[in-house]
């Protein structure tokens, strides 16, 4: 049996949704005692908290959270009778607590000095980060959970690995491996943002090659090159993380309020 924060862990690290349950309270003869928790997820479960049908019937309120998209913890008292076909005839309250999918996913490619703050300014956001770098030796230790490091000799070959509507983000140390990079997101497409690192000037010797490669101006147009949100001052690694981290917030934000117009 998979022990509960193994299921977590994974869940997480996957960036899946997924509902703990906890027994809060245990009065007279119950299966497990209080403080005993279960993970559950869409078909993953995780530990037990007595089985039979208390169990059932938690792993279906569970699923039934994680359909509805629940973010808010509820707790449900069980008495262990007939009613719930168990004869343990004790009282058992459990705690659910929804844990839903990331806000956003981002590609981030490089691991410079601004790469590594935009990753710590986003600790605490809920979103999934695949973290790319041809060096090795350029990933921090202790990566926190939600951040996958992957380190490619082909970095622009991992562009068609990366999640559907991920956010990508484009700032590694070479011009050249920035611009392949940046074509191989353009020709697979699909991402919900591409943002790039650099200059107006940059930008504009990086458009002119694009267009030279057959890329249409609507598709290039779309590139958001220098990055992060106008008006926020600064050339430290830390400020342009934030910049950045604003921008993706508030993209990501306006984003959930269109799709919910247009439910």
């Amino acid at each position: 049996m998979t022990d509960w924060f193994d299921l977590v862990a994974a869940c997480r690290g996957a960036g899946t949704p997924h509902v703990i349950v906890t027994v809060l309270e245990a009065k007279g003869s119950t299966p497990r005692g209080a403080g005993t928790k279960m993970a559950v997820s869409a078909d993953g479960l995780g530990g037990t908290i007595g089985g039979g049908n208390l169990e059932f019937q938690a792993i279906d309120i569970a699923r039934q959270m994680m359909e509805a998209g629940a973010q808010v913890p509820e707790s449900r008292a069980f008495p262990l009778g007939p009613a719930l076909g168990q004869c343990c005839g004790g009282h058992i309250t459990l705690l659910f607590e929804p844990f839903g999918a990331p806000d956003f996913h981002l590609a981030l490619f490089g691991a410079g000095h601004v790469a590594r703050a935009i990753v710590h300014v986003l600790d605490g956001i809920p979103c999934r980060i695949h973290w790319i770098d041809s060096r090795d030796e350029s990933f921090p230790e202790g990566l926190r959970s939600g951040v996958a490091a992957i380190a490619s000799d082909d970095p622009a070959g991992e562009v068609g690995l990366l999640p559907k509507d991920a956010h990508c983000l484009i700032m590694t140390h070479s011009h050249q491996m920035d611009f392949d990079i940046l074509e191989a997101a353009l020709r697979r497409g699909g991402f919900a943002s591409i943002g790039l690192i650099g200059s107006a000037s940059k930008w504009a010797g990086f458009r002119k090659r694009l267009l030279a490669k057959g890329f249409t101006p609507e598709s290039v147009d779309g590139v958001r090159c220098p990055i992060g949100l106008p008006g926020i001052p600064g050339k430290r690694p830390a400020e342009i993380a934030i910049a950045v981290a604003a921008d993706l917030l508030l993209f990501t934000a306006n984003s959930h309020h269109l799709n919910k117009d247009h439910a």
